[in-house]
């Protein structure tokens, strides 16, 4: 029996995906729970597995192609039924190509269509306009270039011939620019690129953002670190700056409740738990996965699982679990030179931490000028849940694990 296979809802609010690829063809014996195809959701790449074992026999999406939650993915035959013998389609014999002949007028000759190329529906006053079309092979080419099909539109010349003028009425603003200031790629605004410009759209619209800033001393945390880093890299653990933040940061979240909060509608939802998202910038845009629980883990591991998600991300390998359930996020641009910035909150969530590139800077300490690792750091949050001083607070209490990093648990 032949049975239908659909998107499945993934969860998480998700309506459709594209079809990444297929990792089947029409022929092909499929068992029960194997992947038959990767498809980019707006939060990651996901495996879709087949229910039931068979063959696949009917695919009904090309890779690239978006596809809405219950649309059929394939038909796949169980064995539970015969199969009905599919009458094989008779080949029309090919038309004899036509000659070209003379339209009677000074533009040239009229283009047929090849036998071979698939023939589109031509409606009765499409076909009244392709009696009737005048224009210059210049112009002809003209339409070409800029995609305009010159049958369907009127000219304004000597005899209702179509100029140029015409055609670049007609053309889309974006052809354009291709005949007038050079060649341009086009690249479709899809994906996780889009994803993340309707999300940044939201949280602009849902929010009411306020940018503080800041500079830590992180001498010591330097020190710290470095002395660290080659116990760490025994055990496999590549240790930066950022586990540490993150530790920091929980400490100070939790003497400050409001900056762990979100709201929903018309409520105050202040979290119990500490999941710590953190951005990676990848070739397709940004993604958020996000560290469960960081209050109960220590530094190797916090530093682990930012290694592996990293990858992952980039990867486009992880789980929706992986970036769902944040409580509060971090981005860090430090690592490709940028000081300070206004990171955008990460909606619902109402406040974010930036973190900027540590710089040499002259301090003034015991009455002497010292050279100092200074840390930029920027807080973005809510300004209808938190205020200014609040959010100072935050931070006043996240330098100071950050400047006595001994202190961070």
């Amino acid at each position: 029996m032949v049975f239908e296979f659909k998107f499945p809802d993934v969860g998480e609010g998700i309506h459709e995906g594209e079809i990444v690829k297929w990792l089947v063809k029409v022929g092909d014996k499929v068992k029960a729970d194997q992947n038959i195809a990767e498809i980019e959701t707006d939060k990651a790449i996901v495996e879709i597995p087949c229910p039931k074992t068979g063959i696949i026999h009917k695919i009904f999406h090309k890779e690239g192609e978006i596809i809405k939650v219950g649309d059929v993915l394939v038909e796949v035959d169980d064995g539970s039924a015969p199969k009905k013998p599919v009458a094989q389609k008779k080949e029309s014999p090919k038309k004899k190509p036509k000659d070209e002949h003379y339209t009677g007028s000074v533009i040239g000759f009229l283009e047929e269509a090849s036998d071979d190329e698939p023939k589109k529906k031509v409606t009765r006053s499409q076909k009244e306009a392709r009696k009737r079309v005048r224009a210059t092979p210049k112009v002809r080419r003209l339409a070409k270039v800029l995609k305009v099909d010159i049958n369907l539109i009127s000219g304004t010349g000597p005899g209702g011939r179509i100029i140029e003028k015409d055609i670049h009425k007609s053309a889309d603003p974006g052809e354009k620019v291709v005949k007038e200031h050079g060649k341009v790629k086009r690249v479709p605004f899809k994906g996780l690129r889009k994803t993340v410009a309707d999300k940044m759209l939201k949280a602009d619209k849902s929010t009411v953002p306020v940018t503080n800033f800041y500079d830590c001393d992180v001498t010591s945390l330097w020190d710290l670190r470095e002395s660290e880093k080659e116990k760490a890299t025994k055990k496999g653990v590549k240790l930066t700056f950022l586990p540490y933040i993150i530790k920091a940061t929980v400490s100070a979240l939790k003497k400050n409740p409001m900056l762990n909060s979100s709201l929903d509608e018309g409520t105050i939802l202040i979290k119990q738990y500490y999941n710590i998202g953190f951005a990676v910038d990848t070739e397709d845009g940004l993604i958020v996965p996000v560290i469960k629980d960081c209050d109960k883990k220590n530094m190797y591991k916090i530093a682990k699982e930012l290694s592996d998600f990293s990858v992952k991300a980039r990867d486009r390998k992880l789980t929706i679990e992986q970036m769902k359930g944040g409580s509060f996020s971090i981005s860090n641009l430090g690592s490709i030179g940028v000081k300070y910035f206004t990171p955008i909150i990460n909606y619902p969530e109402c406040a974010i931490l930036g973190v900027g590139r540590i710089e040499d800077k002259p301090r003034v300490v015991d009455d002497k000028v010292v050279i100092r690792k200074i840390l930029p750091l920027s807080v973005s949050y809510d300004h209808r849940l938190i205020d200014g001083a609040t959010a100072s607070r935050f931070m006043v209490d996240l330098m100071a694990l950050l400047v006595e990093p001994k202190k961070i648990k």
